[in-house]
């Protein structure tokens, strides 16, 4: 073998360990929330399950949002969508920001449910009565309280 393809083995190796290393250990450098789902094992059931601060003002978008939310999503995802231990997760956490969770998985979570898969609370179903255009500024309203608490 010779010493090119040696090369080439030797930095998938070490960039696979790289890796896998960051993703397993590294903590967060920038102060913002880790991905992991919290701990909540020590929570009462359906208390929230994050600490929400608000903006001390919301767009006119995120205040139609805001309706909307407490409507049809707050029994379940909480005030202010800190969640509620045991019921469904808090939407403002790292693992909803916009690089992860685009506003448009907000639309099709509304409209099909979504199965379980960051977080162990169950399947969402699809809710009824909500438009795209509805769940559109839902989304701007949980952006303007992610970008409050840190999550970009």
């Amino acid at each position: 073998m010779n010493n090119t393809y040696k090369a080439i083995i030797a930095v998938f190796v070490l960039s696979s360990f790289a890796f896998y290393w960051a993703a397993r250990y590294a903590a967060p450098q920038d102060g913002r929330p880790s991905l992991q789902a919290p701990d909540t094992s020590t929570l009462a059931e359906n208390v929230p399950m994050v600490d929400v601060v608000v903006p001390p003002e919301l767009s006119a978008d995120a205040l139609m949002g805001q309706r909307g939310f407490e409507a049809k999503c707050a029994s379940c995802h909480g005030t202010n969508a800190a969640g509620q231990n045991g019921v469904a997760p808090p939407l403002v956490h790292k693992t909803y920001e916009p690089n992860h969770h685009s506003d448009m998985a907000f639309v099709l979570a509304a409209k099909n449910g979504v199965r379980s898969h960051h977080w162990r609370f169950g399947d969402m179903p699809p809710i009824d009565g909500v438009t795209n255009a509805d769940v559109l500024m839902i989304a701007r309203y949980i952006r303007e309280l992610q970008k409050e608490n840190g999550i970009f």
